[in-house]
Order: C-alpha cells, then sequence, then structure tokens
C-alpha cells in the first residue's frame, strides 16, 4: 500500500450538523469543505475546540485532515468536527482512545433543540396568563 493512500475516517455529529473526516499523513494542514481551516471558521473559540482532540494525543503536526461538514450552524459544525477527529484518531491508533474518552472526546453530545408545542409559542414558553 501506497504512502499517500493511507488514511484514516471518522463521522462526527452534533446538533443537526454532519462531519466526515479524513486523516492523512501530513504537516498539520486542515481543510474544510474545500476551504482553509482559518477561513471556513473565523472564531478563535470554535478553532481550539476542534483541535482539542490533537493538542490531547500530540498528533496536531502528523497528519492533513480534510473534512466534509454540513448542517447545522458554526457551533454545531465546531462539535461536530472535534467528534469526527477524535474517532479517526482512535482509528489511527487505538491506544489513544483512553486518553480520549476520559476527555469526552468520543461520547456523541445528544442535545437538540426541543420541539415547539401547540398552545404555546415555544418549547417551554407559555402565552401571558390572565384570569379575566
Amino acid at each position: 500500500m501506497s504512502e499517500a493512500k493511507i488514511q484514516h475516517y471518522g463521522t462526527g455529529r452534533r446538533k443537526s450538523s454532519t462531519a466526515r473526516v479524513y486523516l492523512r499523513p501530513g504537516t498539520g494542514n486542515i481543510t474544510v469543505n474545500e476551504r482553509p481551516f482559518d477561513t471556513y471558521f473565523f472564531n478563535d473559540v470554535l478553532k481550539m475546540i476542534i483541535k482539542q482532540p490533537l493538542v490531547l494525543t500530540e498528533t496536531a503536526d502528523h497528519f492533513d485532515i480534510f473534512v466534509r461538514v454540513g448542517g447545522g450552524g458554526f457551533t454545531g459544525q465546531a462539535g461536530a468536527l472535534r467528534h469526527g477527529i477524535a474517532r479517526a484518531l482512535v482509528e489511527y491508533n487505538p491506544e489513544l482512545r483512553p486518553r480520549l474518552k476520559k476527555a469526552g472526546l468520543l461520547t456523541r453530545d445528544s442535545r437538540k433543540v426541543e420541539r415547539k408545542k401547540y398552545g404555546q409559542p415555544g418549547a417551554r414558553k407559555r402565552f401571558q396568563f390572565s384570569k379575566r
């Protein structure tokens, strides 16, 4: 198998976002939807969230990361990307699993937006009550 064909895959999900993550041996470049990482995610907090699994496992400069992400907003996409990177790292090296699991990066965050109910303006909010 040639060096260029080696890649590790992980799917990440958060809210309504899904990220398909491919790790390939490289120098640390991250490409999101065929755009550079810094132009796609402009918020520094989101960049930090995404890089958490790489920093934790000290593999930030070992891989080029190619991502296809869709659905939801930037925060959900960042969470999905972090989840996908963590899963791909475990596929690359199963010995990293305990460290990532302890940090909570392999657990899918199942929180979603609660649906709106009838007779109310939102999920929990009620219309103003009046006795008369």
